[in-house]
């Protein structure tokens, strides 16, 4: 356990110990994550990744006020930045925004699931009552991550319909992750583009009926009623 926690530490970037609060719940998390796995998402988790990154936990502590929940947080704001940075401009240009959604999903899952029991003990904790509308504006702050990459920019009510839609499609996908045992994930993959292709069609139903339809005009219904069409 301890060469993975090390593993998770960023050996390219500034010392854990000079950053500041909010920069450490993020670079902190994924080792608080590792040992997620054996100790759950405890302080005997925080301690032991802060101790192996050659941070005071006292301070680690600061970064995490909520406990639990903000570790979890953390993490999640963590493979939201991991997801911006593995997708560039140039990358994302090259897909359809089916692709994209898709792609970006994808990617969120690989990252989770390589803390697969870290993933799992993480929902139980956001499954609870007290933490259900936590849970509910983090995966709206992925969701809204995850639509921008795509290029999406839309600042009426589709802006908040798309992200909804896709925070539900997620979790439920996530759901489906954690237990499936199928080889190369296929019964996530399948229920992804199930529902993927659901929004797709969802998406073109929305826009025919919000299309601007052509004004009823008087004067020309009765110019067609002298001058019938050939």
């Amino acid at each position: 356990m301890t060469a993975a926690l090390t593993a998770s530490i960023p050996a390219d970037r500034a010392p854990l110990a000079d950053m500041t609060l909010d920069e450490l719940a993020v670079a902190l998390a994924p080792a608080i994550a590792d040992a997620a796995a054996f100790d759950g998402w405890s302080d005997a988790a925080l301690v032991e990744a802060a101790t192996l990154a050659g941070v005071d936990p006292a301070v680690a502590r600061l970064a995490y006020p909520g406990g639990a929940i903000d570790m979890i947080g953390g993490w999640i704001a963590h493979i939201d930045a991991s997801m911006v940075a593995a997708f560039p401009p140039e990358r994302i240009a090259t897909m359809k925004i089916r692709e994209r959604i898709r792609a970006l999903v994808l990617f969120r899952l690989v990252e989770a699931g390589a803390r697969r029991e870290a993933l799992r003990r993480a929902l139980v904790i956001l499954a609870l009552p007290q933490n259900v509308a936590r849970g509910a504006r983090t995966a709206w702050h992925s969701a809204d991550v995850m639509w921008r990459l795509a290029g999406d920019n839309a600042t009426d009510y589709n802006h908040y319909t798309k992200r909804a839609t896709l925070a539900a499609i997620y979790g439920a996908t996530l759901a489906v992750f954690v237990d499936d045992e199928s080889d190369g994930r296929t019964e996530t993959r399948a229920f992804l583009d199930r529902r993927i292709d659901g929004i797709m069609r969802f998406e073109k139903v929305k826009a025919q009926l919000l299309a601007p339809r052509e004004r009823f005009s008087m004067m020309r219904f009765l110019g067609r009623l002298r001058y019938p069409a050939a």
